[in-house]
């Protein structure tokens, strides 16, 4: 009975220091409008939320927890992430902190945070229960290497932190599965990190294109070590862009990109941190795992096709 309460004490204190942070968002729009949820993550009023929960609208309203209202300015958004960075006059309590989603494991504990069906600052938990997962996103274009996990998530959550045992953000809440049970699904701190600062300094953000469609894997550990690899994990390229940047350089479908620059690959938000604005016509050097033997490869990013923007 001890360790069961020490656990509860341990997770209520948790969430009693995170709980302030998190914000109800309300949305107007030209029809009914909208709800979701956001997070400060910074000291001047930055909060992050969904692209989705933010997109078209003609006002945000947020909410903090003691109640209190203000009318949040959107600073930008990253329709490919799903993200979008506000800021919110008025915000006292500490933000709270990314962590490294990349040391995540499946069976991880988790805690959700937000506003479903308007139920302000509501707190669900679970489990990570899987890595590297590709999502349909706004637009239709695809959101890759996701967390999944049975943390209960509803309308309402998009846009909240999911949160360690520590109280740091590894991911914001962006879907779930109609019809489906314990499956829901966040965007990485990893990819957020990324994104942040891009969206803060220019109110988008332009990346590196190569052309590839991508998701997270695991290597072997023996492979992993026998090969001199700095992670375990990778992106496999999973489809190519014909005459894209990827095609020209020899990139081929189930190749393993491990390397950028010798950036380790560790899952998109590298990916996006290893093709920064700077790299567009610049050669880079790509590290592939093909077939069980290292490659090296240099492509030159170009400017992302509106359609992959």
């Amino acid at each position: 009975m001890g360790l069961l309460r020490s656990f509860s004490d341990e997770i209520a204190a948790v969430v009693a220091r995170v709980r302030p942070a998190v914000l109800h968002l309300r949305t107007l729009g030209r029809g009914r409008g909208g709800t979701g949820s956001g997070f400060l993550i910074g000291a001047d009023g930055l909060a992050l939320t969904n692209h989705h929960v933010v997109h078209g609208a003609l006002g945000v309203e947020a909410m903090f927890h003691d109640g209190r209202t203000a009318v949040a300015d959107i600073l930008g958004s990253d329709p490919a992430t799903d993200l979008a960075l506000l800021r919110v006059p008025g915000a006292e309590p500490a933000p709270l902190v990314l962590a490294d989603s990349t040391a995540l494991r499946v069976g991880d504990f988790a805690l959700a945070v937000g506003c479903p069906h308007g139920l302000s600052h509501s707190v669900t938990a679970g489990i990570i229960s899987g890595l590297g997962r590709a999502l349909p996103g706004p637009g239709g274009q695809s959101i890759e290497d996701v967390i999944q996990t049975d943390a209960p998530l509803n309308p309402g959550n998009s846009g909240g932190p999911l949160l360690d045992t520590d109280g740091r953000v590894v991911g914001i809440a962006t879907a779930i599965l109609p019809m489906a049970q314990g499956l829901c699904f966040a965007v990485t701190s990893a990819t957020a990190a990324v994104v942040l600062p891009e969206l803060r300094q220019h109110g988008k953000v332009v990346r590196g294109w190569l052309g590839v469609a991508v998701h997270g894997v695991e290597i072997a550990p023996s492979i992993a070590l026998r090969l001199g690899l700095p992670s375990p994990r990778a992106l496999a390229i999973v489809g190519i862009t014909p005459g894209s940047p990827a095609e020209r350089a020899g990139v081929q479908p189930g190749d393993l990109l491990v390397s950028i620059e010798q950036r380790p690959i560790r899952g998109v938000g590298d990916l996006f941190a290893g093709l920064p604005r700077t790299s567009i016509g610049a050669p880079q050097q790509l590290r592939l795992l093909r077939h069980n033997e290292i490659l090296t490869t240099s492509v030159t990013p170009a400017d992302a096709p509106r359609a992959a923007a």
